[in-house]
């Protein structure tokens, strides 16, 4: 990741020797361990779930072709698949539908 020899590691531990002490060192290098590790856990997380946002606007492309398409021309699993997806769409959007003045 980066180019940094040993020399120059140990060039940078004798300098956060000098400005922190012998003391404080040990907790900065703590501090820092959790911070890269911080990081890399939020890195990994934003990764996942662009992933998954993707794979969801694939199927979501998927559907409006079939939709635009001639669905009678899909093969049986693909239009199950197709239906099951537009079912479980329909139940995750019932609960945000807009109340008509009848419901209330």
């Amino acid at each position: 990741m980066f180019d940094i020899g040993f020399w120059e590691l140990i060039l940078i531990a004798v300098i956060g020797l000098i400005v922190l002490g012998p003391e404080r060192l040990p907790h900065a290098l703590r501090a820092m361990q959790r911070a890269v590790s911080g990081a890399r856990s939020y890195s990994t997380r934003m990764q996942a779930e662009l992933n998954h946002e993707l794979r969801i606007k694939e199927l979501h492309d998927h559907l409006k072709q079939a939709e635009q398409g001639d669905l009678q021309k899909l093969s049986p699993e693909l239009q199950r698949s197709i239906a099951e997806l537009q079912q479980a769409a329909s139940q995750v959007q019932r609960p945000y539908a807009k109340k008509t003045d009848t419901d209330e």
